[in-house]
């Protein structure tokens, strides 16, 4: 017997392995399938239409990457070498051709802290990890878990870090100082050190700012606001000679920089400590990169591989810290310009990062001296547009309740708590409203109305105390008390015709309520019949004794064929 249990468990463990082998089998299969797709009948006009969407996205994307890495708690340089790797790498293991991945708004909301806390080998441990997360996501195909988050709740998501963002640059924005760790230590902080405006820094600031508002949409496709805005910046600040503004510093020209992931500088209480981040980590990319993959796809009309996108997400976070990066995530922003601007295939993300990569090379010397007020006033626009304004007017003008409190409890608790905390509590939360209103189980009484039996003259005796039972909702554990309290109300039937077409599914504690009042009626000398049962209802019935109680007979595909099969048996006896 011992060791029976031995090799069992060997076998299951195996078999655990076949099974997560066979999962990343099916994953690359239809990788390559895709990718084959992707590239039939490449040719020279198309490879022209990437590089020239590649350079439009570069535009975009240099602003951003410099932005995101000084409000990660990092460096610019930080943020450039995340986008130039993570633009090649993820781009080329990526589940579609358009994703564009990068340091994102998002993300950098809740390394700030992780650097606070740990330091950037914290980062780097955390981004190493969570890639693992990511990658062993994508090999188990849990790519579909993204359609469990209902849409309120990304977007309070999304607000709430839009709101940490904007809160994380007033130092930047204005030139003044704060203390503390988290966002509402550094605001409190402000009534004990004061409020002292740069107004060299907040006039930046606002260029910024007034420039991206203003500038025209339709040349932003070609030339971003960002990008105009830092530069005008630029100018603004060494015409003016305004020298007492903090500037982003040093731009290494190189892809491997000098703080990277040392695993001899981590401890086991660091580890343990991070161990909530990698999850945040892990799960906002997972958030980030899928919803940027269903919006772009449902754009470009084209299939996306979820499954095959976390895989590319999970490696590309893994190699990030190696080289000094921050984790990266796909960035809609990016994307989208890169679909519009007429990207082809994969090859665009990558010319981006090749753009990028020159860009480092000869204009790191230019980018060194960029005004960080200048790279806040980038962040205040992007917080500001990251919101879901269409969304959230639409709940709010319809006046949808259960929307409306869920996007205000996850903004909130985005803002107050950790942002796995957020999800967790807005889904949770989620669940409770639809158990609540999944609970509301609809029972009604009717009796048998002979004229509306096509085969049957008359009024038969037996119909007299004959009556269908109709049940709507589905019946589980939050509903019985609502069924029993209404079945008691039940009229004094003979024969008892439980329509169950409205009862999509059923649990355990359900299953019980019906085996229960099966055999109290029956004990009562009533009969008992089915119609319309669902498949998925039928099965619990079958495995809980309901079937073997009332017997194979005792279902009918409706109420009418159930009333003739009784009027059969009348006439019979």
């Amino acid at each position: 017997m011992f060791i029976f249990s031995i090799a069992n468990g060997q076998f299951g463990a195996y078999s655990g392995q076949v099974r997560l082998f066979g999962g990343g089998i099916i994953v690359f299969s239809s990788f390559f399938a895709g990718v084959k797709r992707e590239f039939s009948g490449y040719n020279a006009a198309k490879l022209v239409k990437d590089i020239l969407a590649g350079l439009t996205v570069c535009a975009v994307a240099l602003p951003l990457a410099l932005a995101f890495g000084v409000s990660s708690g990092a460096s610019a340089a930080a943020g450039l070498v995340t986008a130039i790797v993570a633009g090649i790498v993820i781009a080329l293991l990526g589940g579609a051709s358009f994703q564009i991945s990068g340091p994102t708004g998002a993300m950098s909301a809740v390394l700030v802290g992780i650097v606070a806390a740990h330091g950037l080998q914290g980062v780097f441990f955390a981004c190493f990890a969570a890639g693992v997360l990511l990658l062993i996501a994508g090999v188990l195909r849990l790519g579909r878990l993204i359609s469990f988050i209902p849409m309120p709740v990304i977007m309070g998501f999304t607000s709430g870090i839009a709101i940490i963002i904007a809160l994380g640059q007033i130092d930047n924005f204005f030139g003044t100082t704060s203390e503390g760790l988290t966002n509402i230590e550094k605001l409190l902080s402000y009534g004990r050190l004061g409020f002292h405006v740069n107004w060299q820094a907040a006039l930046i600031g606002l260029l910024v700012v007034a420039v991206m508002v203003v500038w025209p949409k339709k040349w932003g496709a070609r030339v971003p606001g960002s990008l105009v805005g830092i530069i005008a910046a630029a100018i603004v600040a060494g015409v003016f000679h305004m020298d007492s503004l903090a500037t982003v510093g040093d731009i290494p020209r190189t892809l491997l920089l000098a703080d990277r992931l040392d695993l001899s500088s981590l401890s086991f209480s660091m580890v343990k400590d991070l161990l909530s981040p990698i999850v945040t980590i892990a799960a906002l990319g997972m958030i980030e990169s899928l919803l940027c993959g269903a919006s772009a796809s449902r754009m470009k009309g084209e299939e996306f591989n979820a499954d095959q996108e976390l895989i590319a997400q999970g490696v590309g976070n893994i190699l990030l810290p190696l080289f000094g990066g921050v984790p990266a995530t796909a960035a809609i922003a990016r994307t989208s310009v890169a679909v519009k601007s007429g990207q082809q295939t994969r090859l665009t993300s990558v010319f981006h990062s090749v753009f990028l990569l020159a860009s480092m090379f000869l204009l790191g010397g230019v980018m060194a001296r960029l005004p960080l007020a200048a790279l806040a006033g980038v962040l205040m626009v992007t917080a500001w547009r990251m919101n879901d304004w269409g969304g959230i007017r639409y709940i709010f003008s319809h006046k949808l309740k259960s929307g409306i409190s869920q996007f205000l409890i996850t903004m909130l608790a985005t803002v107050i708590f950790d942002l796995t905390v957020a999800i967790l509590l807005g889904v949770a939360y989620s669940a409770i409203l639809y158990i609540a209103k999944s609970s509301r189980i609809g029972v009604s009484f009717s009796d048998i109305d002979a004229n509306k039996l096509r085969t049957v003259e008359g009024k038969p005796p037996v119909l007299e105390t004959t009556g269908v039972v109709y049940v709507t909702g589905s019946l589980f554990f939050g509903a019985v008390d609502e069924f029993n309290r209404r079945m008691a109300e039940m009229p004094a039937y003979d024969h008892v015709i439980f329509s169950l077409r409205g009862m999509p599914n059923i649990d355990v504690s359900g299953t019980q309520a019906v085996l229960e009042l099966c055999e109290s009626l029956q004990k009562q000398g009533k009969t008992v019949a089915c119609c319309g049962i669902a498949d998925g209802v039928r099965t619990y019935f079958d495995r809980t004794g309901i079937t073997v109680l009332l017997g194979e007979t005792a279902y009918f595909w409706n109420a009418e064929d159930a009333i003739l099969d009784l009027l059969s048996a009348e006439i019979a006896e």
